[in-house]
C-alpha cells in the first residue's frame, strides 16, 4: 500500500508511534495542512469564569479538562508532544516572582494535568518595536523531535533544548542558563528544576546579520537532521530602507550542532517587503523531496533539502528549484503595465508578501498573500501551484490572510484577516461557501473530527462542518482575544487566547 504524502513527510521527521495522535510542530505535519486526527470534540463550551486572581474556576465550566494562565500577549501556537505543552507567550504574569519585566516565555505544561513544569525566559533586545516588540513576548511554535525541542526566540535565535528542562540536570554544551536569562544584574537568573535546559543556541542576528523587522517570527521544521528556518530578516523603523539585503531570509543549521549548513541566495532580502516571518514546509513535489516557503518578497519557493556548494558564492546553498510571484502584475503595477508606476506597498490595491504558511498537499503547494495586520485591509490572492511551481488556479475574492490552509477531502478552507473564511473546491479553485464572522481574524482553521474550528480577535471560535455545504455548529465564546491557532492532540482541543490556554474534552 502507498503512504500518503503526509505519513511519508512524518517518517522523515520522527517515529510515527507519536505522530498519530501528537501535535509536535506547527501544522502538526511537515506539509503544513492544519488538520488532526480526533473523535468526538465538542461543538459546546462554558469556558468558566476568570477570578480576580486571573485564574478560571472550572466549577462552572463545561467540557474543559484544564485551564491556566499564560501571559498577558499569547500569539505563539500551542505544540504538544510527549506528554507536555508548549505555547509562547509574554511575562506580564511571572511564574518566577524574582523574574519580573517584558520578556518572551516559552512555557511548557504536564499534558493531562495542566501543571507547569517549566519555562524558557527570554530577555528583549531592547530596540523596541523594530526588532523586539515590547510585550509581544514569543512568537513562534517549537518542533518537538524525540527529547529535544527548537525554538526561534524574540531575540532571533534558534535555540535547542532538553524537553525536561532541568529536572533532569543540565545537558549539552551550553552550561549558562543563568547568564542568558538575566535580564537585570540586580536580580540575576537561579536555575532551578522549573528552568529551561539549553543544549545550544544560534544567534542569528549576530551570525547572519539579519534585521529581524518588529518580531522574530517562524516556527522551524526539521528533515533528515536538518532544520529549516526563516530569519525574519526586513525593514527598519522607516519601512523603506533595508539594513540587511544581503542576508539570508531562509537557512538550515544542524540540528546536533547548532551550525549553519545552507542559506538561500534567492534575493529575496534584496526584494523584501516588510518581513520574511513565513514558515517553511516540506513535501514531495513530482516525486522529489522539496522545502517549500513564503518569501517576504511575494514570492513563493520550492528548495531542494539538501545544501550543495555554490562556487560562485564560495557558500553552502539551498538551491532554489522554482519561485513565482504570487501577486498578479495589477497588484504591482497600475493599469497592470510591468512598465508602468509601481504601486505602493502598505496601501489597498498594493503588493503582498506570504505570511501564512505554504501547504503541500497531493503534489501541489497552496500560498495566500498579506500583510501585517497593522496595515490594515487590502487586496489579497490565494493559489494553487504545481509540482513544477506553475500556477493550477488563483482565487481572487479573497482578502489579505496570515492564516494557514486546511485541505480536507477536496476541500480547502481559507480565513483571510477581514473575517470571512472560505471554502474552496482544491481542483477547480472554485468557491462553494462563505461564513462571515464579523470579526478579525489571525489565527488558522484547524479541521479534525468532521469540523472547521475558526478563531476570531473577538474571542470566538466559530465551528461549522466540512462539506461543500455550509452548516454552522456551534459557537465557543472566551474572555479575551484569540491571535493563535487551535489544534488537537489526543482528542483534546487546545484553544490559546491572549491571556489562557484551554484543554478542552467532551465529558
Amino acid at each position: 500500500m502507498k503512504l500518503p504524502n503526509y505519513l511519508l513527510a512524518l517518517t522523515a521527521t520522527m517515529a510515527l508511534p507519536s505522530l498519530a495522535e501528537d501535535w509536535p510542530m506547527w501544522g502538526r505535519t511537515p506539509d503544513r495542512n492544519m488538520v488532526g486526527n480526533a473523535s468526538n470534540l465538542p461543538t459546546e463550551i462554558n469556558p468558566g469564569e476568570i477570578g480576580d486572581d486571573e485564574q478560571v474556576d472550572l466549577s462552572s465550566a463545561k467540557n474543559i479538562l484544564w485551564a491556566t494562565k499564560l501571559g498577558s500577549q499569547t500569539y505563539g501556537n500551542t505544540v504538544v508532544a510527549d506528554g507536555r505543552v508548549y505555547v509562547g507567550t509574554n511575562n506580564e504574569v511571572p511564574r518566577n516572582p524574582k523574574q519580573t519585566g517584558d520578556r518572551g516565555v516559552l512555557m511548557v505544561f504536564d499534558e493531562k494535568t495542566g501543571d507547569f513544569l517549566w519555562q524558557l525566559i527570554i530577555p528583549k533586545l531592547g530596540a523596541g518595536k523594530v526588532s523586539d516588540w515590547e510585550y509581544v513576548g514569543l512568537c513562534s511554535s517549537p518542533v518537538v523531535q524525540g527529547d529535544k525541542a527548537y525554538i526561534v526566540t524574540n531575540r532571533g535565535e534558534v535555540v535547542c533544548l532538553d524537553t525536561a528542562g532541568m529536572s533532569n540536570g543540565n545537558a549539552g554544551p551550553f552550561k549558562d542558563e543563568a547568564k542568558y536569562s538575566t535580564a537585570d544584574p540586580a536580580q540575576p537568573y537561579e536555575v532551578g528544576p522549573e528552568s529551561a535546559d539549553i543544549i545550544w543556541i544560534y544567534d542569528m542576528r549576530e551570525e547572519l546579520g539579519v534585521f529581524p523587522h518588529n518580531v522574530s517570527s517562524c516556527s522551524p521544521v526539521i528533515v533528515d537532521g536538518i532544520l529549516y528556518t526563516a530569519t525574519s530578516n526586513g525593514v527598519d523603523w522607516s519601512h523603506t530602507n533595508i539594513p540587511a539585503p544581503l542576508a539570508p531570509a531562509l537557512v538550515a543549521l544542524d540540528v546536533e550542532k547548532g551550525t549553519l549548513v545552507g542559506e538561500e541566495i534567492s534575493g529575496v532580502s534584496e526584494r523584501v517587503l516588510h518581513a520574511s516571518w513565513s514558515s517553511p514546509a516540506y513535501g514531495k513535489l513530482g516525486g522529489k523531496d522539496r522545502i517549500v516557503w513564503g518569501g517576504g518578497d511575494g514570492f513563493a519557493y520550492a528548495f531542494e533539502p539538501k545544501p550543495t556548494f555554490d562556487e560562485d558564492e564560495e557558500l553552502d546553498v539551498l538551491k532554489e528549484v522554482w519561485s513565482f510571484d504570487v501577486n498578479p502584475v495589477d497588484y504591482r503595477f497600475k493599469g497592470g503595465d510591468p512598465k508602468g508606476e509601481p504601486i505602493k506597498y502598505a496601501t489597498f490595491r498594493g503588493p503582498s508578501e506570504i505570511i501564512g504558511t505554504t501547504v503541500v498537499y497531493d503534489d501541489h503547494v497552496y500560498a495566500v498573500s498579506g500583510q501585517d495586520p497593522e496595515h490594515g485591509d487590502g487586496i489579497g490572492i490565494l493559489t494553487c501551484f504545481d509540482a513544477s511551481g506553475k500556477p493550477v488556479w488563483t482565487f481572487k475574492d479573497i482578502g489579505r490572510s496570515i492564516s494557514t490552509a486546511s485541505i480536507h477531502d477536496g476541500l480547502i478552507y481559507q480565513a483571510e484577516y477581514d473575517g470571512d473564511l472560505h471554502c474552496i473546491d482544491i481542483k477547480t479553485g472554485k468557491q462553494l461557501w462563505v461564513h462571515e464572522t464579523q470579526s478579525r481574524i489571525w489565527g488558522s482553521t484547524l479541521v479534525a473530527d468532521g469540523k472547521v474550528f475558526l478563531p476570531t480577535e473577538d474571542g470566538e471560535v466559530h465551528v461549522l462542518a466540512t462539506g461543500r455545504e455550509k452548516k454552522e455548529l456551534g459557537l465557543f465564546s472566551f474572555d479575551a482575544p484569540i491571535y493563535s491557532s487551535p489544534i488537537v492532540a489526543n482528542d483534546v482541543l487546545y484553544i490559546a487566547t491572549m491571556t489562557h490556554l484551554y484543554a478542552i474534552k467532551s465529558k
